[in-house]
């Protein structure tokens, strides 16, 4: 499997756990499986992984889940996101690609644990487009609105505190 040299970091929703990696694999897939389906509460999982020697967990521990003998499960105590999944004796650590600051980065080169795939997978790409949040109707943009007005959501990039004082948002157990 090929390493990329590449500056990478991600976290959870709340900002109170953020990793760093400086290598990637050339592995990022969608993993249908159902302990996968379960752990991050969706129909898949998709990840990509980082050698284990190049994290670094800039803010915050991940709690842990141990799903079965040997995979860990890693999530925000505070949030709940969904973070990473990993062979506890392997090398490496797969990241949730939607945790990523760039998500973009890694398309999925393939689909593992077919067995437990959703029948109606295969009709993803052909459902109706109903553009951005908050573009329907007055309702949805109002609902949009009071959504983005009080968001507590953490940025898509590293930041010295958060929440930011300045802003006043966020749960206080996120401050670290």
């Amino acid at each position: 499997m090929h390493r990329y040299t590449m500056e990478v970091s991600g976290g959870c929703q709340c900002g109170a756990v953020r990793y760093h990696a400086t290598e990637m694999l050339d592995n990022a897939h969608i993993c249908h499986c159902r302990m996968c389906q379960k752990a991050v509460g969706n129909i898949f999982a998709a990840l990509v992984a980082a050698p284990r020697e190049v994290i670094t967990w800039t803010r915050g521990t991940p709690a842990r889940f141990r799903s079965s003998e040997r995979v860990d499960r890693g999530f925000c105590r505070d949030c709940g996101t969904p973070l990473f999944y990993e062979n506890v004796t392997g090398d490496r650590v797969n990241f949730t690609i939607g945790s990523l600051d760039h998500p973009e980065l890694f398309p999925p080169h393939s689909n593992d644990g077919n067995e437990a795939r959703v029948p109606w997978f295969d009709t993803l790409p052909g459902l109706k487009d109903e553009g951005e949040t908050g573009t329907k109707s007055e309702d949805d943009e109002a609902w949009a609105s009071a959504i983005k007005s009080t968001n507590q959501q953490h940025p898509d990039h590293d930041t010295s505190r958060w929440p930011d004082p300045a802003v006043g948002l966020g749960n206080s157990n996120t401050t670290k």
